[in-house]
């Protein structure tokens, strides 16, 4: 669905990327069930988002909002940090086609539209405790814990689709478990060898997960294993997976000392929300937005 505003395009990636955002989201104050029942209203409302921060982006860019180098180079930093330092930060720049200097640009802009947000929703009032505690009562169910789970992965990513490159990324991974079943530590194998970005940041740990926020090979194999243990090789639509399970918490009611931050932070999203959607509306009714089906 091709979606122009003021004559230039909006790329599917970026209502892609705005769709998974609202879905990274709503997956902390939502059950998988309900995120899944409203995933079409998510999708309709990641492309209203999309072309609301083409607009935001070109006002900024109006406004001359200024960004320091400092700021941008502390970003750049946090994400060298993330990769593993400079040769991962490198290897995933390689991997998805991009230069530092693209990357560098791209922070400057999104820093561009962080700064015009926080002047736009600047002295927006903070939800109250009363105000959080009525929201919680309406919406009990909503704050149910899942099931959640504590794991690390190696990842290996066949280089194409053909039968011989998927045999040789199976055989490193078997491999790589057989050497983990010999003894040899999970988290230094992870990050010399996954494919997975949590390889080199965290030794292939994925923190805290709900049931149901991973692919489904993935999340049916961690959520049937016993807490320690290693799986068998598991093949997604990522790759190749071993991994190692290492806690588990049952799921049930939340009270609102559980749900307390959550809340706040949902009331919060949404008030400031309404203060963007308001500023936004403002710069559609300027713009010439056109939407091809």
């Amino acid at each position: 669905m091709p979606i122009t505003v003021n004559g230039e395009a909006i790329p599917e990636q970026a209502v892609q990327y705005e769709l998974d955002r609202l879905v990274r989201f709503y997956s902390e104050h939502m059950s998988p069930d309900k995120v899944r029942e409203q995933f079409d209203a998510l999708k309709a409302r990641a492309r209203d988002q999309a072309i609301g921060a083409k607009l935001l982006m070109s006002e900024a860019e109006r406004l001359d909002i200024r960004v320091s180098k400092t700021d941008v180079q502390e970003r750049i930093d946090e994400m060298k940090e993330n990769c593993g330092g400079e040769e991962g930060f490198t290897k995933q720049l390689v991997d998805q086609g991009l230069t530092e200097e693209m990357v560098r640009e791209g922070v400057t802009r999104g820093r561009k539209m962080d700064l015009l947000v926080e002047k736009i929703t600047a002295g927006t009032p903070e939800p109250t405790d009363g105000d959080i505690e009525t929201h919680f009562e309406a919406h009990k169910d909503e704050y149910t814990r899942a099931d959640r789970a504590q794991a690390q992965h190696i990842l290996i990513t066949a280089a194409s689709d053909s039968d011989a490159d998927k045999a040789t990324a199976r055989s490193r991974i078997d491999d790589l478990r057989s050497q983990v079943e010999g003894g040899t530590d999970f988290s230094e194998l992870a990050a010399a060898h996954s494919d997975c970005p949590s390889g080199q940041r965290a030794g292939g740990s994925l923190g805290w997960f709900s049931r149901g926020m991973m692919v489904p090979e993935f999340d049916e194999a961690v959520f049937d294993m016993e807490i320690g243990a290693l799986s068998d090789v598991i093949e997604s639509s990522f790759g190749y997976h071993i991994i190692r399970k290492l806690g588990q918490e049952e799921g049930g009611p939340a009270s609102l000392d559980d749900a307390h931050d959550q809340v706040r932070d949902f009331l919060r999203h949404v008030s400031r929300g309404e203060v963007i959607s308001a500023y936004v509306n403002d710069l559609k009714e300027k713009a010439t937005i056109e939407i091809t089906d």
